[in-house]
């Protein structure tokens, strides 16, 4: 099971953590990434950490330079700080677990944490 937390109401050019605990499974084992889904847009895939060594992997052009994963090992729970926020990072934000890092469709899934910008 994966729990989000961490979202909600922040004006442009504030920041955000948002947290993915894991719990049933650790993330020793699966990599774990960051998805969003805007209203009325596809899903994206944001960030991916490897389980085995802390590669990290950013997918969006759109948030490089200004959003950041990483994880807790001994607390099972991966970050993704997000600086500098736009109106356009406006959405539900997911984390996923799966095998292996890539921007596709992920094995587990979390129910969505709601992340805000606006002045």
């Amino acid at each position: 099971q994966l729990a989000e937390s961490g979202g909600g109401l922040v004006q442009p050019g504030g920041s955000l953590r948002l947290s993915c605990a894991a719990s049933g499974f650790t993330s020793d084992i699966y990599d774990i990434g960051w998805f969003r889904q805007a209203p009325g847009k596809e899903r994206e895939g944001i960030s991916c950490i490897s389980a085995d060594d802390g590669t990290t992997y950013y997918y969006a052009d759109s948030v490089k330079g200004r959003f950041t994963i990483s994880r807790d090992k001994q607390k099972n729970i991966v970050y993704l700080q997000m600086n500098n926020l736009k109106p356009e990072d406006t959405a539900v934000y997911y984390c996923a677990a799966d095998p292996a890092c890539h921007p596709g469709d992920f094995d587990y899934w979390g129910e969505g944490t709601q992340v805000t910008v606006s002045s």
